[in-house]
């Protein structure tokens, strides 16, 4: 995303973020939305599953965005997939995680 579109997304940040990869074919695809302005931060298309340090990569991104813009990330919400929490203990040290509320409910529907 060039810097005008994200400057433009980031205008009125607020604070929180939804991140996910996606499998489309025979690419992933990984984005970061703010979750409350439904804005689209950032996106990437990788050619292989999505790995630890593609994630961390991809986070890292997002943190010198942030920071070039002295904007501060207060939560994340992620699907519950394994490949999140450690890259985002890293890269955002502090910042609350949640899984998503719908994943939750599509776990516990498929238990039953």
């Amino acid at each position: 995303m060039d810097t005008d579109c994200l400057d433009g997304a980031l205008a009125d940040f607020s604070g929180y973020v939804a991140a996910d990869a996606l499998y489309d074919g025979p690419f992933w695809r990984l984005s970061v939305v703010d979750n409350r302005r439904d804005k689209r931060l950032l996106s990437e298309v990788l050619d292989h599953d999505p790995t630890h340090d593609d994630i961390r990569t991809f986070l890292r991104r997002l943190h010198t965005s942030l920071q070039a813009r002295n904007l501060a990330l207060l939560g994340v919400t992620t699907d519950g997939s394994s490949l999140y929490p450690e890259p985002l203990a890293e890269v955002f040290d502090n910042v609350p995680h949640q899984v998503c509320e719908f994943h939750v409910v599509k776990e516990v529907v498929k238990a039953v």
